[in-house]
């Protein structure tokens, strides 16, 4: 139990650090500052997106981290619950506000720093209460309800993309976290990690299959946008339908008479995460006053991550 949630708290430091890197690799790549075309039109789901990533250092760095990160979260969900799991890994959104205010040069203020206590106590609280997964084996009906929520979430994720700002990346990040729940759930009931049994479970595609969309909706989505509202919208989605699965579908319990710390540990990391969404508001404003009074808002914070190391301030 111990090492799943070391596996668990491994895969949040991955992906909040993953996160940031992949924000400066996307604004690098992207073709549409600002979510917009030259046209001013909104932007649109763009494959060649992907092809311009490959190009960038960060973004293959991070695709590894990210690797690293999946496989602490294939280990943590053999051993610990649907809800404990995703919950932790909500905590990759306190990684994120703590690398971007390092890497962006924003200063955390005092109810970041409370908000980022928050997810540890609340993570503390899930670690000694989680009990023991339930039983993995579903039925067809369950696989054929995790294909057709991919399949919601690429067209889902195709019309958000033609939705004005602001609303664009938070409801990006909503689709692309319900892609990401998708998985999670994907690769919770995975019978095992042989190559016989991953090739023979319909489970490992819909894995597979979520994580590009879903993948592909959260760069969009930070085309733009702020990448911790982005990541907000994609902890909300991420982390709740997979607690509420797993409780009632595939058996997860929390320890004998630790349901009450585990919900107040779960509710207690979850909402201080999302408060952290505040941070995109505090970098874009900071990156406006360091743009220039004429910059707008909502584009500040893309103009200073797409700045190269040498035409960043000196730290000196």
């Amino acid at each position: 139990m111990l090492g799943s949630l070391i596996a668990a708290l491994v895969s949040a430091l991955c992906y909040g650090i993953a996160a940031v890197m992949q924000a400066i690799a996307v604004r690098s790549a992207s073709h549409q500052p600002g979510g917009r075309g030259p046209d001013g039109e909104v932007g649109r789901v763009d494959p060649s997106l992907l092809i311009r990533l490959v190009r960038q250092w960060r973004f293959v760095a991070s695709i590894l981290i990210d690797l690293v990160g999946f496989i602490a979260q294939l280990v943590a969900l053999r051993r610990l619950p649907l809800f404990a799991v995703q919950a932790i890994i909500a905590a990759n959104l306190a990684v994120t506000a703590v690398c971007a205010a390092w890497l962006m040069h924003v200063r955390l203020h005092l109810r970041e720093w409370l908000a980022v206590f928050g997810v540890v106590v609340g993570v503390g609280l899930l670690g000694s209460s989680a009990g023991a997964e339930g039983a993995a084996k579903v039925g067809s009906a369950f696989q054929l309800g995790l294909i057709i929520a991919v399949v919601g979430v690429a067209v889902g994720g195709i019309g958000a993309a033609r939705l004005p700002n602001p609303a664009r990346t938070p409801v990006l990040g909503a689709i692309a976290g319900i892609g990401y729940a998708v998985l999670a759930i994907s690769a919770r009931i995975l019978p095992g990690f042989t190559p016989h049994q991953l090739v023979r479970d319909p489970a490992t595609y819909t894995l597979c299959a979520a994580g590009i969309v879903s993948f592909m909706m959260y760069a969009t989505a930070l085309e733009g946008g702020s990448v911790t509202i982005a990541t907000a919208a994609v902890v909300i989605a991420e982390t709740l339908p997979p607690a509420i699965v797993g409780v009632l579908l595939l058996g997860d319990t929390t320890r004998r008479g630790l349901t009450g710390v585990a919900a107040l540990g779960f509710a207690l990391a979850v909402i201080c995460a999302v408060a952290l969404a505040r941070f995109g508001e505090t970098g874009e404003q900071h990156a406006g006053a360091v743009a220039g009074p004429g910059a707008e808002p909502e584009q500040a914070v893309t103009r200073k991550a797409a700045l190269r190391p040498e035409e960043l301030p000196d730290q000196g």
